[in-house]
């Protein structure tokens, strides 16, 4: 079974190219339009991220595989995920392959994790969020467990560090134990 891995418009592409890079299953790549370009921005070139999966789909291709809850999955990571995309998810609007695949993990009750990067919040987002998890699905902001760096200055710990132990984490709740948890760090 494939990872089901979304990149969309919102800042934090540096998510999506290690959840991509570290996954221990096969990945099913989509990004948005806004997805490709913030991803371009701030890591390269997406057909850099593209070639490591081993399927990937244009955000409008709603024939797609995935578009379809009888198609079994690993589950489903969106990250970055904008709080527009957290909107429609949370609307039931199946306009975009993403949006659609995410509403067949929640209906097929498989794990669904949006790793929402905007900030702050309105009232609207926390009403969202609310929804989704009230629908079974598993809302992550990407703040990244800074308990990982115990024992390290500040100014010694880099982003990528802190970005791997958050996608340790997001991997550890899609059911992949992580290598290090508070338990064998402190």
């Amino acid at each position: 079974m494939n990872l089901v891995v979304a990149v969309t418009g919102a800042s934090g592409s540096l998510a999506a190219k290690m959840v991509v890079a570290k996954s221990p299953w096969p990945v099913t790549l989509v990004a948005s339009r806004w997805g490709r370009e913030v991803y371009e921005r701030e890591c390269g070139p997406f057909d850099r991220l593209a070639a490591q999966a081993a399927e990937v789909y244009a955000d409008d291709d709603l024939a797609a595989p995935i578009s379809s809850g009888s198609v079994a999955t690993a589950g489903m990571v969106v990250a970055p995920c904008s709080c527009d995309t957290l909107a429609k998810i949370a609307s039931g609007i199946g306009s975009t392959l993403i949006a659609r695949a995410a509403h067949c993990h929640l209906k097929e009750r498989r794990k669904l994790v949006l790793c929402v990067r905007e900030s702050p919040w309105t009232l609207m987002d926390l009403d969202n969020a609310r929804t989704v998890s009230a629908a079974g699905g598993i809302v992550m902001p990407i703040s990244p467990p800074f308990y990982m760096i115990t024992g390290k200055s500040p100014e010694d710990v880099s982003l990528a560090e802190l970005m791997a132990a958050y996608v340790d984490r997001v991997f550890a709740v899609l059911g992949h134990p992580a290598g290090s948890t508070w338990e064998n760090v402190l």
